[in-house]
């Protein structure tokens, strides 16, 4: 059976399970404060060209948005995201457990365009009641988006721009970043998402790490006693090491790029087959998850050769599937999961 699921089927890079392995047995100061810890923010620091950047390692992705989120938003706010957005679809009502409501608005294939963001907060202030309203406090994108879509340079500057005017936090959800950096048709880097961004995470739990995210403050102390509040959400990990360590490794020798990239080949190399054997996408594939348009037949058929993410039914007689790559997925898994397609297809 092959597995296309998701991205963090694996468990971490070999050149990480090599380093937790060679530091096994050494003791370090716990909770994030020890020289691996250091080390990997440095080098964070380093890549976002921006020295003075405040970095916290936290355990997953969930955690991190749910802690950054009720730490910036006052009891009467809420937070911004597209309708697709991954805190008002998959994250289990985490965000209204913490007390604060998602503000979903329309989105352009999992974006949220500035246009739509401006558009929502002049009806809101026109609107006299709104102090007994939920009052927008930030903003939550994605970067890949739900879809796999990438925000170009252009609209994340928009976007920018008017969380400025209204002064609202612009957060940016990295748990799959690296994937979103090593896209062909990209024009955002690091450095251009630590310029635009209040805060933001770098992913490791789907990008070669076993477990853990880097969240970002470009612009320090924005968050009076963060570290305290991520002990306080349960995100804060006693052997803090074993996330420094993970990430260390990821930013020496650029292997969180290189990884990156390797699953960015074999996405390319499944959409040009699928392409070639007339399958329809439901959105143009950009980073490293395709959404396929299949028939029922073509389906049920599927699920004997592969697993994978079922997304949405469109009609009685079609439905949108997600196939994902990873660092870890070989051009012999692809290779074996276009011949089951390419069966599947001569039968129709």
């Amino acid at each position: 059976m092959l597995h296309f699921e998701c991205d963090y089927l694996e468990g971490a890079h070999p050149l990480i399970l090599k380093r937790l392995m060679e530091t096994n047995m050494e003791k370090t100061p716990g909770y994030t404060t020890d020289e691996y810890c250091d080390m990997a923010r440095q080098k964070i620091r380093h890549s976002c060209a921006c020295p003075d950047a405040e970095i916290h390692f936290l355990v997953g992705g969930t955690q991190t948005n749910a802690t950054v989120i009720d730490a910036w938003l006052r009891p009467y706010e809420g937070v911004i995201a597209a309708e697709s957005g991954h805190i008002n679809q998959h994250e289990a009502g985490a965000i209204e457990a913490g007390g604060h409501k998602v503000i979903a608005l329309p989105h352009q294939e999992g974006k949220l365009a500035a246009e739509t963001l401006k558009d929502y907060l002049n009806r809101f202030y026109a609107d006299e009641t709104y102090p007994h309203m939920v009052n927008p406090g930030m903003v939550y994108i994605s970067h890949p988006t739900e879809y796999g879509t990438l925000y170009t340079r252009s609209e994340l500057e928009a976007l920018a721009e008017v969380c400025h005017q209204h002064q609202l936090p612009l957060y940016l959800d990295g748990a799959r970043l690296g994937y979103g950096l090593a896209a062909r048709d990209t024009d955002l880097t690091l450095p251009h998402i630590a310029a635009l961004c209040d805060a933001f995470y770098i992913g490791g739990t789907k990008v070669g790490a076993l477990f853990g995210e880097a969240l970002v403050f470009p612009r320090p102390g924005r968050i009076k006693q963060m570290f305290s509040i991520v002990k306080q959400h349960g995100a804060l990990l006693a052997k803090g090491r074993l996330l420094g360590l993970q990430f260390d490794t990821l930013f020496s020798n650029n292997l969180y790029f290189e990884i990156s990239r390797q699953a960015i080949n074999r996405a390319e190399q499944l959409r040009e087959a699928l392409e070639a054997l007339g399958y329809i996408f439901f959105v143009r594939p950009q980073s490293n998850q395709l959404f396929v348009l299949l028939n029922n037949r073509q389906l049920n058929a599927l699920k004997t050769y592969a697993t994978f993410s079922v997304w949405d039914a469109v009609g009685t007689d079609h439905t949108v599937i997600r196939l994902a790559t990873s660092w870890a997925t070989t051009e012999e898994d692809v290779n074996q999961l276009i011949e089951a397609l390419r069966r599947i297809r001569q039968t129709d």
